[in-house]
């Protein structure tokens, strides 16, 4: 009946149906009342600026990671004051790192160590800009944290992050039990994490007791329904064509994007520790999270998903002050608590 009254719709579902895309209209998304203020300010934000810019070496991206550099790091005395840690520097088997220490360590604790792999599309986020992450998952967790400050281009290319993350791994092994040990990390921190675990199986090293990949740059050659779905409102990402693409192909200098070294999503979970991912509803790279959970279960790997309303990418971990930071964190921390040994 709907046919004879307006021929129109029918058609438009009749050539969709057979193009095998439906055609979606322009619409204005909101910001949900579901949120809480802060996370609101984050969400209501417009695009990021410089999304569309793709430098295509190492040079050229010097000048816009010492930029967002500066602007993070500016926020670090306060976010390490509110959470009360310390940060010192340190130097592992030739590695850069930090130590990132909450003031106070819960006794069940004391024995575990959590290594941090920062994001930032495997060029950003260099030196102290890599802490915020690592500060809220002290903080609000309770945990000594080892944050990896791993070579990024133009000091190395692939699989250079791999290779220092690996490093420390192996150096934190050496004191303390594997079953203490969690690897965590969002976005390109995230896809190292999954790829470390494939590297340790490749190397026949131990598994940590339990890993947390955010977000996770799991399959870089852009397949995923929410490219498609969230582009455009992802306001961090915004586009699969844009700058975090353009950031994982100068650091694949010319390697094959479908290595699981590089799209873990690829790769052989059998074995991976148990694990919990966190995403959000608006998030770019939601379906490289969800894709990563139905492979580890497919792999019989316990692994949790936690999804945040109308969060964009890995906008959990923007503002500590916010409740969604806190109970992403406290999640994640209540995970390794059930998961680490004592």
């Amino acid at each position: 009946m709907a046919c004879l009254i307006s021929t129109m719709p029918c058609l438009v579902r009749a050539q969709s149906a057979l193009e095998g895309s439906l055609q979606v209209p322009a619409k204005s998304v909101p910001v949900p009342s579901t949120v809480s203020p802060q996370l609101a300010k984050i969400i209501g934000m417009p695009l990021r600026k410089g999304w569309d810019v793709l430098p295509k070496s190492g040079e050229e991206w010097v000048p816009i990671v010492q930029a967002t550099a500066a602007a993070t790091i500016k926020n670090i005395p306060g976010m390490r004051e509110r959470l009360h840690v310390k940060v010192e520097s340190t130097i592992i088997d030739g590695v850069r790192a930090f130590i990132v220490t909450p003031g106070t360590i819960p006794a069940q604790n004391r024995n575990r160590v959590l290594l941090h792999m920062h994001g930032g599309c495997y060029v950003l986020n260099p030196g102290e800009a890599a802490l915020p992450e690592a500060i809220f998952m002290a903080g609000f967790g309770g945990f000594k944290v080892i944050s990896v400050d791993y070579r990024m281009p133009p000091e190395a290319y692939f699989p250079g992050a791999i290779e220092d993350g690996m490093t420390v791994y192996r150096s934190i092994l050496k004191t303390t039990d594997p079953n203490n040990i969690a690897v965590f990390g969002s976005s390109a921190g995230g896809a190292l994490t999954l790829e470390m675990m494939l590297k340790a199986k490749a190397d026949g090293l131990p598994m940590p007791g339990a890993i947390a990949p955010g977000t996770p740059m799991s399959d870089v050659t852009k397949v995923g329904d929410t490219f498609v779905t969230n582009a455009m409102l992802d306001n961090v990402l915004v586009s699969p064509d844009g700058f975090c693409d353009a950031g994982t192909v100068v650091y694949a200098n010319g390697h094959d994007l479908k290595d699981p070294l590089l799209s873990p999503v690829y790769g052989d979970m059998k074995g991976f520790p148990p694990t919990i991912l966190t995403s959000g509803t608006r998030d770019l790279l939601l379906s490289n999270t969800v894709r990563v959970h139905r492979k580890l279960r497919e792999a019989f790997v316990e692994a949790q998903l936690q999804v945040f309303e109308a969060q964009s990418h890995a906008q959990y971990s923007r503002d500590d002050t916010s409740p969604e930071a806190k109970a992403a964190f406290e999640e994640i921390a209540f995970f390794f608590d059930r998961h680490l040994g004592k």
